[in-house]
C-alpha cells in the first residue's frame, strides 16, 4: 500500500505570527525551519535602518525596521522602543493574526531527555488552546495535558476553566538571571528540564521573560506592550516584565488564564552583566514600588475591555508610580499612546501597515 509523503499541516498555520527582533543576520532560523517554515515571520528590526539584516532563503516574513516604523505610525511611533528589545511589540501591533510567537535570536532549539528535538510552537499552541485554572490550584498541574486531570477535591463548578490568554515558556543552559544574580553566579546553568504546565494563580504577579512566549492576540493584545526601554530612556531589561505585570492584572480582572512552564528553548548565550547592571540599575529599586502597586491595583467594574483596563491602569500609573521617578509619568503617557495606535492600525477600516511583505525568500 502506498504512503503519503506529505507532512501534516502545522496547528494553526494561518492564524499565527512568530515575531522575532533583531539585530543581526538572522542565521538562527536554520535551526528553527522544521517547526517555523510554514509560518508567517514578523521581524523587526532594531538599531540602524541602513543595515542589511539577511533571512535564510524559504522564510516567508516581513520586516520593519525604525524608518518604516515611524512612516507607520507617525508621532505615535514614539511609544515603540529604540534600541531595545521591546520594540517587538510593534510586530504585535501589526500582526493580523489571532496569536503571536515572539523568540530571541539567541535561542534555540532545545532536546528533552530523550535527546528528541522540542517543538517548541506546538506545545505553545496546545498551552494556548486548552483552559488555565486560575482561581483554583490543580497539584498535578495543568490537567488538560494528556495523562493528567483534576484531582480529588478540585471543584467540578471550576473544572471548565478559563480561556488561556498567555503562555509563557522557559530555557534551559543560560538562564534570565538579573545582573547581580549573573555576577555572583557566572557558570551558573539551567539543566533541569521539568515536564510542567501550570497555570499561574489568579493574584499572583510573576517576572514574565519575552523570549519563548505566545499569546492570544484577541484576548489580551493590547496590554503586550513592552514599555519605554533602551535609548534615550532611564532603564532597560524590564520592557517584558513590565508588560508581564500589566498584562496578569488584565487577565485577572477580565477571568483569562496565563500558563508557565514546557516548552523549552535553549538559551544560547549569556549578554554582559555590566552592561546589564547599567540598564537594570534603576529598575533593581524601582521593581520594589511597581510591585506593591501592581499587587494592589484594583480596575473598575466598567472596565470590560482590554484597551479600558489598559487605559485606566496607565492613570493609576500616572498617579501613583509619578511619585516614584518623572520616568513613570512619561511611560503612562506612553501606554494610552500605545493603545492610540493599536486602535488606529486595528479597527475596521483603519490605518494598514504600509508594508509591502517581503514574501517568501527566493
Amino acid at each position: 500500500m502506498a504512503t503519503s509523503s506529505a507532512k501534516p499541516t502545522p496547528l494553526l498555520k494561518d492564524e499565527l505570527d512568530i515575531v522575532i527582533p533583531t539585530i543581526r543576520n538572522l542565521d538562527f532560523l536554520e535551526m528553527w525551519r522544521p517547526f517555523f517554515e510554514k509560518y508567517h515571520l514578523i521581524i523587526v528590526q532594531d538599531g540602524d535602518p541602513s543595515k542589511t539584516i539577511r533571512v535564510p532563503n524559504g522564510f516567508d516574513y516581513e520586516l520593519y525596521n525604525r524608518n518604516d516604523i515611524n512612516r507607520i505610525l507617525g508621532p505615535k511611533a514614539s511609544c515603540i522602543s529604540f534600541k531595545d528589545s521591546a520594540c517587538r511589540c510593534f510586530g504585535y501591533l501589526v500582526s493580523k493574526k489571532k496569536y503571536i510567537f515572539t523568540i530571541d535570536d539567541d535561542c534555540f532549539v532545545a532536546k528533552d531527555p530523550s535527546g528528541k528535538d522540542i517543538n517548541a510552537l506546538e506545545q505553545h499552541i496546545k498551552n494556548l488552546l486548552t483552559p488555565s485554572t486560575p482561581h483554583f490550584f490543580n497539584t498535578l498541574y495543568d490537567p488538560y495535558r494528556e495523562g493528567a486531570d483534576f484531582v480529588r477535591g478540585y471543584p467540578f463548578s471550576l473544572r471548565e476553566g478559563a480561556p488561556t490568554a498567555v503562555s509563557h515558556g522557559l530555557w534551559l543552559n543560560i538562564p534570565d538571571y538579573d545582573a547581580p544574580t549573573q555576577l555572583v553566579k557566572p557558570l551558573e546553568r539551567n539543566t533541569r528540564y521539568v515536564d510542567a504546565v501550570m497555570t499561574v494563580p489568579k493574584g499572583t504577579l510573576f517576572p514574565m521573560c519575552g523570549m519563548n512566549l505566545a499569546f492570544d492576540r484577541e484576548l489580551i493584545g493590547p496590554a503586550m506592550y513592552f514599555g519605554l526601554m533602551g535609548d534615550g530612556q532611564p532603564i532597560g531589561r524590564y520592557d517584558d516584565m513590565w508588560a508581564g505585570w500589566c498584562m496578569k492584572v488584565i487577565c485577572d480582572h477580565l477571568g483569562l488564564g496565563v500558563k508557565t512552564g514546557l516548552p523549552y528553548i535553549w538559551h544560547s548565550k549569556a549578554s554582559n552583566p555590566f552592561v546589564n547592571l547599567k540598564k537594570e540599575y534603576n529598575g533593581i529599586f524601582w521593581q520594589e514600588k511597581a510591585i506593591p502597586f501592581f499587587q494592589s491595583v484594583v480596575l473598575p467594574k466598567d472596565c470590560t475591555t482590554v484597551q479600558k483596563c489598559y487605559l485606566a491602569l496607565a492613570d493609576q500609573v500616572k498617579t501613583k508610580l509619578g511619585e516614584v521617578d518623572p520616568y513613570f509619568l512619561k511611560l503612562a503617557d506612553a501606554m494610552v499612546t500605545w493603545i492610540e495606535a493599536w486602535d488606529e492600525v486595528n479597527s475596521p477600516g483603519g490605518k494598514p501597515a504600509a508594508k509591502t511583505p517581503n514574501g517568501s525568500s527566493k
